[in-house]
């Protein structure tokens, strides 16, 4: 199967059914992308799938042979992905961390799809768990680099 990650075309040998999060962490070894509760819930494993967010744990991975799948390893390497990461920083959003990569993947969506979200957007795309409890810092940083 042929899967185009980053901009980079890769060959993988691997069952068709295979999550595409299990593919990226152990056949690719881009360990940026997290697996977190495996139903689909949390969001730490959210990626872009032809700009879309989507929960890679359970995305097969014959369903985006021919998309183009963007993961937080390249995220900086977009305008509006590069606005969410300093916006990131400047807020000081992580606190343990875990969730962050799938959180600047739905907010980097968001602002492609929205470059001025309203608060109901904002709330309504940033629906990725946090363990920690940084959803005003996440709103913030969001608000910030739509403003970017």
């Amino acid at each position: 199967m042929e899967l185009t990650v980053n901009g980079a075309r890769h060959q993988v040998e691997i069952e068709p059914d295979t999550p595409l999060l299990w593919v990226l962490r152990d056949t690719l070894g881009m360990t940026g992308t997290k697996y977190g509760c495996g139903l689909a819930q949390c969001g730490a494993c959210t990626v872009l799938i032809d700009g879309q967010t989507i929960r890679s744990c359970v995305t097969p991975v014959e369903s985006v042979v021919g998309s183009n799948i963007v993961t937080i390893e390249a995220i900086a390497d977009d305008a509006e992905g590069r606005k969410v990461v300093e916006a990131w920083v400047d807020h000081q959003v992580p606190q343990c961390g875990y969730c962050q990569s799938g959180q600047v993947m739905a907010a980097t969506a968001l602002l492609k799809q929205s470059p001025s979200p309203s608060e109901a957007e904002i709330a309504g795309a940033m629906i990725n768990l946090c363990r920690c409890g940084t959803y005003n810092a996440i709103a913030s940083a969001v608000r910030q680099a739509a403003k970017a």
